[in-house]
C-alpha cells in the first residue's frame, strides 16, 4: 500500500491518504497515453518503446496493434474516434471503429510537427495538441533531424483544417501535457523541461490569451519525475505527473497533495464504470487507484455505458448517527500495516461500579456500544494478523511516582482507581488479552507517554495505528495527536470510543480528531481490511 502526501486538509476530498496504488499490469518498458472507452469498458495504453498498443479489462492484458508507430497520447472525439499521438510518423491521427485511419495534421508552415505527445478535445469539436521532440529522440521516438525550430501547440477547427499555433515560437521548451478546466475557459499546458505549468484563457474563437505561469518548481533532486501527462477533475484541480507519483493542485494554483506511486508516472486517466478509478501508466507497470473524484466531463464521456457521464462528485464524508464526522467509505487499508491499539478498557473507567461510573462514563459507553465495536475488530485483527495491543492505565497503591500536576491524575488518587490487583484494574469482559496480543502499561493520558508502545511498532514494523478504547476526548485523542506527531498514520473508528457523555465525544471527534486521524467507524474499518 502506498501512503498519499495531503499538503492540505482538502486533498482528503479527492483521494483516501491511504488508498492502495494496485498493480494491474507489469514487464513492459514505458507505458503512456492511458483512455477508458465509456461505452465498452476497457483501457487502453501504450509501450512507446515496445512499439505496441495494449488493452486492459477485468479478463486481462492483450495487445491490440503492433507496431503502433510509437504512439503516446489517446484521447476519444465525441463520437468515439480515437485520436492517436504517433511519434514515429509525427502525425496526429483518427482512427475510426471501422479501422478507417485518417490524418489530421502532419505539418506546419510546410515543415514536418516535431512529434505530436498529447491531445484534448473540446465541446466545440476543436482538437488541441502538443508538439514536442521527444519522437525525435531514440527509444521513445524514431531519431531524426527536426524540421521546425520551436516546439509549439496547436488547434485543430472543429470541422479540420491546417493546425493553428497557439503560442509564442519561444515560449515552451518541451510543451507536454494539457488539460481544459471543466468550464473550458482554460487551458492548462505543462512543459516538461521548464518543469511548471502555465495557463492560459481561451477566447470565445478558441484561440488562447493571457497566459500566466500557474506552477512552477515541479521537479525533485531525491525522486525521479517531471511534468508529464495532466488532467483536471471535476472540481477544477489539477493533477500532473511529477516527482514520486501525481500532484494535485487546486484551481489556484496551490499545491493540496502528491499520489504516491512506486514507479515513475508518465500519464493518466479516470475510468471505471463510474469514472472514479484513476489509471496511471509508470513506467514498466499500469497501477490503479481510487478516486473522490471523477474528471472535468469531457465530450467523449458523455456516452458513457448507460448515458452516466460519471463526473458528478460523491461525497467525501459521511455524518454519524451522533453527529460526528466520518470519512466516507471504500478506503482500504493494508493489514500488513496495520496495528489496533484497546486503551483504557478496563472497569474502573467505563463499567457501573467502577471508580468513575459517576461521570456518565459506563452509559456512554453502552450508548456507544464501543465494548462490543471494539470486540469485532479485535476479533478481525487476530484473523487477519493484525497485532493487537491493550494499553492498560495501573498505579500501585497510593500512586506513587505519578505527578500531582492535573484534575485527571488528582481524581485518580482520590478515588484509588486503577490500582494494580483490583477489579477496577482489570478489562471488561469481552475484551482481555488473548494468546498473542501485546501488553502495554502507563500512567499518562497519551499511551506513548512513558511506555514501550512504540517499541513494539517498530518491532513489529506497523506505522498505521488504529486507536479504540475511553476516553475520546483524552486518551484517545492525546495518544492520536502524539501518534500523528511521530509520524504514524492515526485510525479512530469512533464508535469503539466512549466518553463521559455524547457531546463531549461528538467534539472531539468533530474538531481536534479531524486533523490528526482518519476518523471511520468499524464497519468501514472492516470493509477496508478486507
Amino acid at each position: 500500500m502506498t501512503t498519499h502526501v495531503a499538503v492540505s486538509p482538502a486533498f482528503a476530498g479527492l483521494i483516501d491518504p491511504w488508498a492502495p496504488v494496485r498493480q494491474i499490469g507489469t514487464g513492459f518498458q514505458f507505458t503512456e497515453g492511458p483512455v477508458w472507452h465509456p461505452k465498452d469498458q476497457y483501457l487502453l495504453f501504450s509501450d512507446m518503446p515496445g512499439d505496441v498498443r495494449r488493452r486492459w479489462d477485468r479478463s486481462g492484458i492483450r495487445e491490440v496493434m503492433r507496431p503502433a508507430n510509437k504512439c503516446n497520447g489517446l484521447t476519444y472525439d465525441a463520437d468515439l474516434n480515437l485520436l492517436v499521438c504517433e511519434h514515429a510518423t509525427s502525425t496526429l491521427v483518427r482512427e475510426r471503429p471501422d479501422g478507417r485511419r485518417e490524418t489530421l495534421a502532419s505539418h506546419f508552415d510546410g515543415r514536418e510537427l516535431n512529434s505530436p505527445n498529447d491531445v484534448v478535445v473540446k465541446s466545440d469539436g476543436a482538437i488541441y495538441f502538443s508538439d514536442p521532440w521527444y519522437g525525435r529522440m531514440p527509444v521513445y521516438g524514431v531519431e531524426r533531424p527536426r524540421q521546425l525550430g520551436f516546439q509549439g501547440v496547436y488547434r485543430i477547427p472543429p470541422g479540420g483544417g491546417p493546425p493553428q499555433l497557439l503560442v509564442e515560437r519561444t515560449l515552451f521548451e518541451q510543451p507536454n501535457g494539457l488539460c481544459f478546466s471543466p468550464d473550458e475557459t482554460l487551458l492548462y499546458i505543462n512543459d516538461t523541461a521548464q518543469h511548471l505549468i502555465r495557463v492560459f484563457r481561451v477566447q470565445p474563437n478558441g484561440t488562447l490569451a493571457d497566459g500566466r505561469v500557474f506552477a512552477s518548481g515541479i521537479v525533485s533532486s531525491s525522486e525521479p519525475g517531471v511534468p508529464d501527462g495532466m488532467k483536471c477533475d471535476a472540481e477544477g484541480n489539477v493533477w500532473v505527473c511529477a516527482p514520486g507519483g501525481v500532484w494535485v493542485y487546486a484551481p489556484n494554483g496551490n499545491l493540496v497533495g502528491k499520489v504516491r506511486v512506486p514507479e515513475l508516472v508518465g500519464n493518466l486517466a479516470w475510468g471505471g464504470p463510474d469514472f472514479r478509478t484513476l489509471f496511471l501508466t509508470a513506467t514498466h507497470s499500469v497501477y490503479a487507484v481510487d478516486t473522490k473524484v471523477g474528471p472535468r466531463n469531457e465530450p467523449y464521456m458523455r456516452q458513457a455505458a448507460g448515458g452516466r457521464p460519471g463526473t458528478s462528485p460523491q461525497a467525501a464524508a459521511s455524518i454519524g448517527r451522533n453527529g460526528t464526522k466520518k470519512a466516507a467509505p471504500g478506503f482500504a487499508l493494508d493489514p500488513s500495516r496495520c496495528a489496533l491499539i484497546i486503551q483504557d478498557m478496563q472497569n474502573d473507567v467505563v463499567m457501573d461500579g467502577g471508580a468513575f461510573a459517576a461521570s456518565g462514563s459506563p452509559a456512554h459507553c453502552r450508548e456507544q456500544n464501543a465494548i462490543g465495536n471494539a470486540a469485532r475488530l479485535a476479533a478481525a485483527a487476530r484473523e487477519k494478523s493484525i497485532p493487537v495491543i491493550h494499553v492498560w492505565f495501573v498505579v500501585e497503591p497510593g500512586c506513587p511516582g505519578v505527578t500531582m500536576n492535573a484534575p485527571l491524575f488528582e481524581g485518580l488518587a482520590d478515588a484509588r482507581a486503577l490500582v494494580r490487583g483490583t477489579w477496577g484494574v482489570a478489562p471488561v469482559p469481552g475484551l482481555e488479552a488473548q494468546a498473542g496480543d501485546h501488553i502495554v502499561e502507563k500512567q499518562r493520558m497519551s499511551a506513548w507517554e512513558g511506555t514501550r508502545l512504540e517499541t513494539v511498532l517498530k518491532a513489529l514494523r506497523r506505522d498505521i495505528v488504529v486507536v479504540t478504547g475511553a476516553w475520546t476526548n483524552m486518551s484517545i485523542e492525546h495518544t492520536s495527536r502524539t501518534g500523528a506527531d511521530k509520524g504514524y498514520y492515526m485510525v479512530v473508528p469512533e464508535d469503539c470510543c466512549s466518553t463521559m457523555n455524547a457531546e463531549w465525544h461528538t467534539a472531539s471527534v468533530n474538531y481536534a480528531l479531524q486533523n490528526v486521524a482518519v476518523v471511520t467507524d468499524a464497519d468501514a474499518l472492516l470493509a477496508a481490511w478486507s
